[in-house]
């Protein structure tokens, strides 16, 4: 403590957003280690199997022996691919997904310092900029590759990811008409005070609509045409091995946590529970309740990654002309005239 109060503010305002990434990098790259572990096992579950059980106590090491066999494997580049495009596709694949969550507010306050890394006040327009920026690292694999099936996927991915990124933002554009401001950490507070705020009730066409696309935008079934392994054979990232391959591997799991913060802070309330009376800030000081809003936040994105692993392992792939068609003949009208409704509504109340 007396080395903190011996800081400048700016000093100390980088000491802390320095340990809140740490942090918040860590946490996420143990969740992905251990839903990768979660959906084998889901999947095992599915299939009447047994999934991972040999590494360690019900296989819970499974994930610590698959990342020391990434890093020791050996690190192969096919003779044709297009080198500089090949080894610089999986590192704009992964930073994306670790970038969206910087101005996601996972919980209210520790003390003094804000549960967010970055509290900007066009959090939203943030998110969608940097996340948009995965679908290149896609695309470039796959012609980094030089090779057919990974084209295929590459050009699979950018058409769809593109198409739903539309339906995406125009879905969210009712949500904030309705609370006012581009801040996450405000729409996360005007959900606050009883499930009846949470904008998932308010506006159930605007998530079902945003979950629908969080479903394309990270790739999953019934939207897995980029990788679509019973004809492509993986897809873009054929030609890839070793931590490059894991890197892939790892990015798809880190969006599926972004995305699933992202709909728990727009759409069901963020860290807010309104049962208990935990649903207002924390004040300074009072860190158990910080750490139940922290918790409370981390159990609501839990509990949606296991929505999407069961999602994979029931749910039939869509054709490539219907997932098209879901995107431009049906979602993307349907967010817009949510937004004519939603505007035509506020007007009327006003």
């Amino acid at each position: 403590m007396v080395f903190l109060s011996q800081l400048g503010p700016m000093a100390e305002f980088a000491l802390f957003s320095a340990i809140k990434v740490a942090a918040v990098i860590a946490v996420t790259l143990f969740m992905v280690s251990y839903l990768v572990f979660a959906e084998r096992k889901i999947a095992a579950a599915v299939q009447d199997r047994l999934g991972p059980n040999r590494v360690g106590p019900f296989g819970l090491l499974q994930p610590l022996a698959d990342a020391v066999k990434a890093l020791l494997k050996e690190e192969f580049t096919p003779a044709n691919v297009r080198v500089v495009y090949y080894w610089l596709a999986p590192v704009i694949v992964m930073v994306p997904s670790l970038l969206v969550i910087a101005v996601i507010p996972f919980g209210s306050q520790l003390g003094a310092q804000k549960m967010v890394i970055a509290d900007l006040n066009v959090g939203i327009l943030y998110t969608f900029g940097i996340a948009s920026l995965g679908v290149y690292g896609i695309v470039l694999a796959g012609y980094g590759s030089n090779s057919k099936y990974p084209f295929i996927g590459g050009l699979r991915a950018g058409a769809q990811m593109i198409s739903y990124e539309v339906a995406m933002t125009l879905s969210v554009v009712p949500a904030f008409m309705l609370v006012g401001d581009l801040n996450l950490s405000a729409v996360v507070e005007h959900q606050a005070g009883g499930v009846l705020r949470w904008l998932a009730i308010q506006q159930p066409l605007a998530f079902l609509i945003f979950l629908a696309t969080a479903f394309a935008e990270t790739n999953r079934l019934p939207f897995d045409m980029p990788e679509a392994e019973q004809e492509l054979a993986g897809g873009y990232n054929v030609e890839y091995s070793s931590i490059k391959f894991a890197l892939f591997f790892m990015a798809e799991y880190a969006n599926m946590i972004a995305v699933s913060a992202m709909i728990v802070t727009l759409f069901l309330g963020g860290w807010t529970l309104p049962w208990f009376g935990l649903d207002l800030p924390a004040q300074e000081g009072e860190w158990l309740k910080g750490l139940v809003h922290l918790g409370i936040f981390l159990a609501k994105v839990i509990l949606l990654l296991l929505f999407f692993v069961w999602v994979r392992w029931m749910w039939p792939r869509l054709r490539y002309d219907q997932l098209m068609g879901l995107a431009w003949k049906r979602l993307v009208p349907l967010a817009a005239a949510n937004i004519v409704i939603t505007a035509l509504w506020l007007w009327w109340r006003a």
